[in-house]
């Protein structure tokens, strides 16, 4: 229902930004590492998800469209409701995240609060299942048919590949993202941001 909310920034709060849109403020259930590139005052532009239930509509708000597909993919998740997403996107930066999905990096994932290292097996698990049966995952949540992607991270190209590929981006839009960045004179996560980078531009 909702693609993005942009305005003003008119209150920020642990997990929370309201985004003042033409007189209408839109309360943004959020991550503290959205929260860290917005500010009170200024305009800002978030990405949503709506979430309905009998009960309650909530609003969930991300400062790019990557962090967004990773909300989306958590909540997918056997478990994993829209509070757990959200300390576990909390916890790290997006690509940080998508790494550690990839290679089975538990450790990073129960930092969050309320994530234990049960929870964190289920993500691993169930998101690499996924990728491996050719699926991602649409706006709804559900996951859908779509290229396989096999996941062999043997070096840091083919980790930075793997990274974008779960972050919901084809094969043909990461290698035109990483292309001419230099990967081998930077760490992972540098190469895996400016590529995300270069996917804005594009």
């Amino acid at each position: 229902m909702y693609y993005y909310v942009s305005g003003t920034t008119a209150h920020v709060e642990p997990y929370l930004a309201v985004i003042d849109c033409g007189g209408v403020g839109y309360a943004c259930h959020t991550t503290s590492y959205t929260i860290s590139q917005i500010k009170k005052g200024e305009k800002a532009k978030l990405f949503t998800y709506l979430s309905v239930r009998e009960d309650a509509m909530d609003l969930y708000g991300f400062a790019s469209q990557e962090e967004l597909k990773l909300f989306r993919q958590l909540i997918s998740v056997s478990g994993v409701g829209p509070k757990a997403a959200l300390a576990i996107l909390s916890s790290t930066t997006p690509a940080n995240l998508a790494m550690s999905i990839i290679t089975g990096d538990e450790k990073t994932l129960t930092r969050a609060p309320g994530v234990g290292k049960r929870i964190a097996q289920r993500v691993i698990l169930e998101l690499k299942d996924k990728l491996a049966k050719g699926q991602s995952i649409s706006a709804s949540g559900e996951s859908v048919a779509g290229p396989a992607v096999t996941i062999i991270p043997q070096n840091k190209l083919s980790e930075a590949s793997a990274a974008l590929a779960v972050l919901g981006y084809s094969q043909a839009e990461i290698n035109i993202a990483l292309k001419g960045v230099d990967i081998d004179g930077q760490p992972l996560e540098q190469v895996i941001r400016l590529a995300l980078k270069n996917m804005v531009k594009g």
